[in-house]
């Protein structure tokens, strides 16, 4: 259940589809929603069912002669890869990823976050089950573009991104588990591994209404679990060119982040914030534009990140800062657990169940 828009494999936390029903009368969903409680329950158990209902068994994509050469290989390769997160990474052995679905469009789902105009603080919205997180999900894209105006009016600055994988928890095992789709596997090799190890971290450790907590776990494990499929077979999945630029566009925006909150924390007036906040802006997409005329440079002539760059706001940025901000605290967390994944699973659910302030000081606490 993830969001990242950024990487090849951008998971997205889209909602707890099965159980969104009980939003309906539980009172938790938000009440300025285009779409009411119930309304917006409905497209979520109705979109996930149309999900499961075109699933099929992996094995019947690989017998059936009309499957591509492309996805027969990739197919093949998430069946090992999911073989792999069992044996070696301790992630769950259960229905989920066993099964395929073509749903004939680019996203699963579209997810809408938002923040106000001098603030890294997501809006978020209320769920049974999985709490406060700062994002809503929708199985249409006009649903998702119309909420997202919603949010606009109301003075905050909001995103809509394509979402290529959502988990359910492990709570919809029993209905086939979450399938794999076209959205992702026929995507980069690295990004359909890393997607794996993310989506099934999901179903290991989850804090309720814990965002970055919970984004920041399943990227530590899906970078900690990439590295070690790499290791076994000998081979890196990502150029080093795009390694390169991943590596620089997080050091940017980390930066960018950085500046931001020092200056939406200071105490200048709005208008004076306002205008730095234009400026630090400016300054990131100056500062990719200059990578990519820079001779010798990975970066010279790639236009992967300039969508992202063009809708970049405050609600983006935050969104980033749910995926990376606590990872480099759960691979020291990993180190300190003797690098053993079982291990490192069981500390991760002891801190799950922590009170966040707690949860938090204990991740950052000293070997």
């Amino acid at each position: 259940m993830s969001v990242r828009g950024l990487s090849t494999a951008a998971p997205a936390l889209a909602g707890l589809a099965v159980l969104a029903l009980l939003a309906s009368t539980s009172g938790c969903a938000s009440s300025d929603a285009t779409l009411g409680p119930l309304a917006y329950a409905a497209q979520s158990v109705s979109g996930h069912l149309e999900v499961m209902r075109r699933a099929r068994p992996v094995d019947d994509w690989l017998v059936d002669p009309s499957t591509s050469p492309l996805l027969r290989q990739r197919l093949q390769l998430a069946q090992q890869v999911r073989a792999f997160a069992v044996t070696d990474l301790g992630l769950p052995d259960n229905p989920s990823y066993r099964r395929y679905a073509d749903l004939s469009r680019p996203a699963v789902v579209w997810n809408v976050v938002a923040a106000p105009p001098l603030s890294l603080t997501l809006k978020t919205w209320c769920y049974p089950v999985m709490g406060c997180v700062g994002y809503r999900g929708y199985f249409d894209r006009a649903a998702a573009d119309a909420e997202a105006a919603l949010q606009r009016s109301a003075g905050l600055e909001a995103a809509v991104y394509g979402v290529p994988a959502y988990s359910t928890l492990g709570w919809t095992n029993w209905l086939g588990g979450d399938p794999l789709l076209n959205t992702f596997v026929t995507g980069s090799e690295s990004g359909l591994v890393r997607l794996v190890f993310h989506e099934l971290a999901h179903q290991v450790a989850y804090a309720s209404g814990d965002t970055t907590f919970n984004e920041s776990y399943a990227t530590a494990v899906e970078r900690l679990g990439l590295a070690r499929w790499q290791a076994r077979n000998g081979r890196l999945m990502d150029d080093a060119a795009a390694s390169q630029r991943l590596v620089d566009f997080r050091a940017l925006t980390q930066r960018t982040r950085r500046a931001l909150q020092a200056l939406y924390d200071s105490d200048a007036d709005p208008a004076t914030k306002q205008q730095r906040k234009t400026e630090w802006m400016a300054d990131l997409r100056t500062s990719v534009a200059t990578l990519k005329t820079t001779a010798g440079s990975p970066w010279l002539g790639y236009t992967g990140y300039d969508a992202w760059l063009d809708r970049a706001n405050n609600a983006t940025l935050a969104l980033q800062a749910a995926y990376d901000s606590q990872v480099a605290d759960f691979e020291r967390l990993f180190e300190r657990q003797g690098s053993n994944f079982a291990r490192f699973h069981a500390e991760v659910r002891r801190l799950a169940a922590l009170p966040v302030a707690q949860r938090h000081a204990a991740l950052l606490a000293s070997p």
